[in-house]
């Protein structure tokens, strides 16, 4: 036993005294020539256009927009109003020791969170008390119709003329840092009132936004905010309040004070951005070039060339990428900005509720990319197991007459802490920009191959 495993070890060393000073090799000569794996690259055109939604896309926002904006770039202009309810938290209260039947005030606060334009140009805004419900269970689209929650030949409770900068308080306090830019609207002190008197009869009314959407109080369906006139300029409203300012006895000072009770917009009841575009058809008219324009607007589409891929060998990647066209203004303070994230999505997917089932990029069918600037250009760095998966549609007979084409859509992403995006929704930023392609082409699909060479 001992002589034959002494044997085995001078077998086992010879081996490895034979073996040539690399192992750069190994396993490749025990192969046949036949099965070498070598990688190919490829090019491949893809097609794209304009594609029009028009102003008919889902309205879930949390930010509402006001004005009125002509892009110098495009020519095209964008209108915006909206219509709002008023959420009525738990904790409403009013004191009991109310002056008087009435309130010193009433009013609406619209706070502008930013805007593009001018902060000079003139507008007039319109309220309405809306009359139908709005169903917070339901899906709005930016070309709802306000008029169908209004009265017939229904009247504004409010009327106000403003500007973005409000000339109404000196220059010195509009620069102050605590100073928040906003839109207040009188409304009459009779809604006030009625909501006092209903408070102290029903304080169930304003337990819950439920309760207070029901109860009848004025405004409690909700308010359309009209924009009557004026072009220029684009308010992002963030914050909308319904004030009730009010005189109280305070027993602890012994004296009367100025009291505040309000209701808020907020995500828990229904915001609803009205959008009207026009010019749209000279985007849709030039061939040579692709768009994105928000608000709602236009997308890119493109047919992605799965038909010209080789089946035969596995797609290792697939890189896509869009480039932008500098603006032809550069000589105005007012060009729209750049969208700054996209999300690449199946045309079947997004006219099948992607944004209206809280989808989110999956990596397979949809993808997200940033605008990078240094290169100007939208970069989808591998979409291989898209086209992957369109290839298989194809091959088992289940593709759709859109199985190829994908949109292009402006969007906001949010991320979680750990940087995971949990929520994705249309981009309502102005925001523009022209993009290589159309029938002139130039946008290209880069694709590396692994195939076995045959020999």
């Amino acid at each position: 036993m001992r002589f034959k495993s002494f044997i085995a070890l001078i077998a086992v060393a010879l081996f490895f005294v034979s073996c040539d000073d690399t192992t750069s090799t190994l396993g490749v000569d025990m192969m046949p020539g036949t099965d070498f794996v070598t990688k190919k690259f490829q090019t491949y055109e893809v097609a794209t256009e304009s594609y029009e939604v028009g102003d008919s896309v889902l309205a879930r926002s949390s930010v509402c927009y006001l004005g009125r904006y002509t892009d110098p770039e495009t020519g095209t202009t964008v209108k915006s109003d909206f219509l709002a309810q008023f959420h009525c938290n738990d904790s409403f209260s009013l004191p009991e020791s109310i002056r008087g039947d009435s309130c010193v005030s009433v009013e609406l606060k619209l706070f502008v969170k930013e805007f593009v334009g001018d902060s000079l140009a003139t507008f007039k805004l319109s309220v309405y008390e809306l009359d139908n419900d709005l169903d917070n269970d339901v899906d709005y689209y930016t070309n709802i119709k306000p008029e169908n929650y209004l009265k017939r030949d229904a009247k504004p409770i409010a009327t106000k003329w403003f500007t973005l900068s409000d000339r109404t308080i000196p220059d010195s306090e509009r620069w102050q840092r605590d100073y928040n830019n906003n839109i207040t609207v009188a409304l009459p002190n009779s809604f006030g009132k009625a909501i006092i008197d209903d408070y102290r009869k029903n304080p169930h009314h304003y337990k819950g936004a439920g309760n207070w959407l029901k109860s009848g109080m004025p405004g409690s369906k909700g308010m359309y905010f009209k924009l009557e006139n004026g072009d220029g300029a684009m308010a992002y409203i963030d914050v909308i309040q319904y004030r009730l300012n009010f005189v109280y006895h305070n027993d602890y000072y012994d004296t009367d004070t100025l009291g505040l009770a309000q209701l808020a917009a907020t995500e828990e009841v229904v915001l609803a951005t009205h959008f009207e575009n026009s010019g749209l058809d000279k985007l849709m008219d030039d061939k040579s070039s692709t768009y994105m324009k928000c608000p709602a607007g236009v997308f890119t589409l493109a047919t992605l060339p799965v038909g010209n891929i080789n089946v035969n060998d596995t797609i290792n990647s697939a890189k896509i990428s869009f480039t932008r066209y500098n603006d032809k203004v550069t000589d105005t303070q007012f060009s729209l900005a750049i969208p700054q994230t996209v999300l690449m999505v199946r045309l079947d997917d997004y006219l099948n509720g992607f944004f209206e089932t809280y989808k989110v990029n999956d990596g397979r069918e949809s993808y997200i990319a940033s605008f990078n600037k240094s290169t100007n250009s939208y970069e989808f760095g591998n979409v291989a197991r898209l086209i992957a998966t369109m290839l298989k549609e194809k091959a088992n007979g289940t593709a759709t007459v859109n199985y190829d084409k994908v949109l292009i859509v402006p969007v906001n992403v949010t991320k979680d802490s750990s940087g995971k995006v949990v929520k994705i929704d249309h981009d309502f930023s102005m925001s523009s920009c022209r993009l290589v392609g159309g029938n002139t082409g130039g946008v290209n699909m880069e694709v590396i191959y692994s195939a076995f060479n045959t020999k």
